[in-house]
């Protein structure tokens, strides 16, 4: 079977286990992004998954599963790498404005090839480091799966958010640990278990508010 097929196929029966509706044209999307990120990471070292039967569930509906979850209409993904969990949420919400943020020269310059190819027109990608990088207007919501620890989340990225706006954290365990470090500034609103179909393994959105000054 080619890509396209199986990753069509999974995708898919991987959306009915989540319970999330997606269009032809997003489905078509969401295939068309993982065959250009298969194809990118011979070179580019998008991932270390290489394994066509992990990727839609690696990529795609570990970060499709929290679309019920987080709210707001600007989002910014930082350390965002390949496009996750950006890529994907931006397809399933055209109506969100998404920046995808990135030291990694070589990993933007694939952003800027799927935000052409696939013209995704409320994507902005970003190729700086975070401390850099000051935006026009606040974000809703901070979103991220690539930092160390949420301490280094909320402080990297304090500047970026509005004041009543969102961090979410994608996590693999519990982090109790890394709760413990966070400053009295913060609360954590939420934690979400998730449920991703093909991925062993615990994994947690949790969800962090500042609290008002």
């Amino acid at each position: 079977m080619d890509s396209r097929a199986l990753f069509s196929d999974q995708l898919e029966r991987g959306l009915a286990q989540i319970g999330i509706s997606a269009t032809v044209e997003q489905q078509r999307q969401l295939v068309e992004y993982l065959i250009l990120f298969e194809k990118w990471n011979k070179t580019y070292n998008l991932s270390a998954i290489r394994d066509r039967e992990q990727m839609v569930s690696r990529h795609l509906l570990d970060s499709l599963v929290v679309l019920p979850i987080i709210t707001g209409k600007r989002f910014i993904d930082v350390g965002t790498g390949g496009g996750l969990p950006g890529i994907p949420l931006s397809i399933m919400k055209p109506d969100c404005h998404f920046t995808l943020l990135d030291s990694n020269g070589k990993k933007t310059r694939f952003l800027f090839q799927v935000k052409t190819q696939l013209q995704l027109a409320n994507v902005q990608v970003e190729n700086r480091r975070v401390e850099s990088f000051s935006p026009t207007e606040l974000y809703d919501g901070v979103i991220s799966r690539a930092f160390a620890s949420l301490k280094d989340m909320v402080d990297g990225c304090h500047s970026l958010i509005a004041n009543d706006g969102r961090f979410w954290a994608l996590k693999g365990v519990y982090p109790e640990s890394e709760l413990s470090d966070l400053t009295k500034h913060y609360n954590v609103e939420s934690c979400h278990p998730l449920d991703v179909p093909g991925c062993d393994g615990e994994r947690h959105l949790l969800e962090l508010r500042r609290q008002p000054d």
